[in-house]
């Protein structure tokens, strides 16, 4: 492990007290980059265990409120960090919610909701730390895709449409800011062992849990290792590309 330093890289995590997110600053932390979750403050118990998981990393890690569907909050976010912790230099965008229901059912609120958060707020926090990234010659972006927006998942519309639009955010970013040092790339997960997950009913987890070759869900630690791997700085060829990290769920090339 690399404690992290004062002079360490900083990143920067949305979603980062989910059940991803924390095992994300956590392998970030351990890899010896300065961490600042962003997430929302709705649930004072969830900051709480969030700073008592990650208490080693001491003043390396922090925690910020911020709701990544409103751009202005997600600059000025940026801004304060920036004032108080230096440039960013990584940023994972692992912010997430679901609004599931037939198409036929969906309301434009359940549509508006979900994409406000999932794909508007990847572009609310790349856009105000890309330009920093580039001025300095180096920049990490990794957003959090998911298998569903790669294959559909029924009742998912809204959750596949705003995956695959990640993806798609993604690459065309990759190609903007490539010749600046900074690599923009997708982690897709598979279904991981998490609350989201685990609010789906014992029957049908078990149908997903078939139908993955490995023969498990994935852990959290799973996902956070290839988003470590995307984020070092030795990994500046790869950009523009899709990490699927799924139990072979789902293959292509």
């Amino acid at each position: 492990m690399n404690k992290p330093t004062p002079d360490s890289r900083l990143a920067v995590v949305t979603g980062g007290l989910g059940g991803l997110g924390i095992e994300i600053c956590r392998q970030l932390a351990q890899a010896g980059r300065r961490v600042v979750a962003l997430d929302l403050t709705s649930r004072a118990e969830r900051i709480d265990a969030f700073r008592q998981t990650l208490a080693e990393f001491g003043d390396a890690v922090a925690f910020e409120p911020v709701d990544v569907s409103d751009y202005e909050a997600c600059a000025a976010t940026v801004a304060r960090i920036e004032s108080s912790h230096g440039g960013i230099d990584v940023l994972v965008n692992a912010a997430g919610i679901t609004r599931d229901a037939s198409l036929r059912k969906m309301t434009p609120q359940q549509w508006q909701d979900l994409l406000r958060v999932n794909l508007d707020g990847v572009f609310n926090m790349s856009r105000p730390v890309v330009e920093g990234m580039c001025a300095r010659g180096f920049g990490r972006i990794v957003n959090i895709s998911s298998v569903n927006g790669q294959t559909g998942q029924f009742g998912q519309t809204n959750y596949s449409a705003a995956k695959a639009g990640v993806h798609g955010f993604s690459m065309a970013l990759a190609r903007e800011t490539a010749r600046k040092g900074v690599t923009v790339n997708t982690v897709s997960p598979g279904y991981c062992d998490t609350p989201m997950v685990a609010a789906v009913p014992e029957d049908v987890r078990a149908q997903i849990v078939a139908g993955i070759p490995v023969g498990r869900l994935g852990a959290p630690a799973d996902i956070a290792r290839a988003v470590v791997f995307l984020a070092a700085d030795d990994a500046g060829y790869i950009t523009g590309a899709n990490l699927p990290v799924n139990g072979g769920y789902f293959m292509s090339f």
